[in-house]
């Protein structure tokens, strides 16, 4: 696996809030290969938004907001139901 992607798999198990590794570990783990690069740069982007916030997104309590509704957050959605 290339530096990038251990970097993000990283920060998807380890965001701060165990609900989020939870949710975002396990679909870097199963994902992470087949992500492209501008999947990358979504996740990233997400990665770097509050905890309270992405865990409303990825959860499906509240909308994401035009920015990060996009096909990865759609596939986040969709693993997590």
């Amino acid at each position: 696996m290339d530096p990038r992607r251990k970097r993000i798999l990283f920060r998807a198990q380890h965001c701060g809030m165990k609900e989020n590794d939870i949710i975002l570990g396990r679909f870097a783990e199963a994902n992470m290969a087949a992500l492209s690069d501008a999947d990358l740069d979504a996740f990233e982007a997400l990665l770097d938004q509050p905890d309270n916030d992405v865990y409303n997104w990825v959860s499906g309590r509240e909308p994401a907001p035009a920015p990060f509704d996009t096909d990865l957050m759609r596939r986040i959605l969709a693993q997590n139901d």
